[in-house]
């Protein structure tokens, strides 16, 4: 299982020396690191993968419909550039090319069935509730939980995962995601830019692009968790670091949405002329999102859409 961690960028707010303080100095600082995901010989999910999703309490059809078309724009060259399909074809670049998600079953448990407090085995359970026997190595179950919800470890240290769950009869080994809705529970932690950082410099907040800002937040982490599934299912495929806790396609590159990020500053993004909202790639429907960087196998480096 691979959580993705926003502390570590809110953290070194903290560490920074006043020496460091301009942006330049910062940025300096941040890209010497080296980086390299070394590639551990296992499956990836790669052609048509199925994307099946459980909502877990209760979100709006607009939340919904913002969710799904963020999925549908991976995969569609219609929206201008720079798109959230322009984003996704850096998965190409990994091992055995194109990795096409295509929406398939969708399941609405609005009645918290299994409470308002949920463990790790109540998200299998949930990833689970689409597939049952018929789970196949190229599926991702992707488990959505609405705002009122608690998962352990969520906001103390995670704010969505990815993991693989054993194969069952007469079904292969499958991968699931989850990601919640951080908007009472702790924006500042698993929302930003669309919320000030619990830590560090309290600069102003981005607007989010399609006024939500749990769900734009749920956008980021999704997408980061998405471009993490498909390049390391099972903790053998592209990471750095321990496989219990590695830092992966998107986690590598926390923080940064645009060219001269650096701790603290998301970087230069694109401003919607007439709301105000910040976003770097365009979707399906008009959408507009903000997506973080992937590394790029072919530079070592984390790659911006601006």
């Amino acid at each position: 299982m691979a959580p993705i961690y926003h502390f570590a960028i809110l953290l070194l707010f903290c560490f920074i020396s006043p020496s460091l303080s301009s942006p330049r100095k910062l940025a300096a600082l941040v890209q010497e690191q080296p980086l390299v995901l070394k590639y551990h010989n296992g499956v990836l999910l790669k052609g048509n993968v199925t994307v099946n999703l459980i909502w877990y309490g209760k979100f709006t059809p607009i939340q919904r419909s913002i969710i799904v078309d963020f999925i549908h724009s991976l995969n569609t060259n219609r929206a201008p550039l720079p798109s959230a399909s322009s984003w996704w074809k850096t998965t190409e670049k990994y091992k055995g090319g194109s990795s096409n998600l295509v929406v398939r079953r969708q399941a609405l448990v609005e009645n918290y069935s299994l409470g308002k407090s949920l463990k790790a085995s109540h998200l299998k359970a949930l990833a689970n509730k689409l597939t049952g026997n018929t789970r196949t190595s190229s599926s991702i179950s992707v488990v959505l939980t609405a705002k009122d919800v608690a998962v352990d470890g969520f906001c103390m240290s995670r704010c969505g995962t990815h993991g693989s769950t054993l194969p069952g009869r007469g079904s292969a080994r499958g991968t699931y995601v989850w990601v919640g809705n951080s908007e009472t529970q702790c924006p500042g932690q698993c929302a930003w830019p669309f919320h000030q950082p619990i830590y560090g410099p309290q600069t102003p907040p981005l607007v989010a692009p399609n006024g939500d800002v749990g769900v734009d937040g749920m956008i980021i982490n999704l997408a980061t968790l998405l471009a993490n599934t498909v390049t390391n299912p099972f903790n053998n495929g592209y990471f750095q670091g321990p496989a219990a806790a590695p830092l992966e396609a998107v986690t590598a590159c926390t923080g940064i949405f645009g060219s001269g990020s650096y701790p603290g500053y998301p970087g230069r993004v694109l401003v919607d002329k007439v709301t105000g909202a910040s976003y770097n790639a365009h979707g399906a429907n008009g959408r507009k999102y903000l997506l973080p960087a992937m590394w790029d196998p072919q530079t070592s480096a984390c790659k911006t859409l601006v």
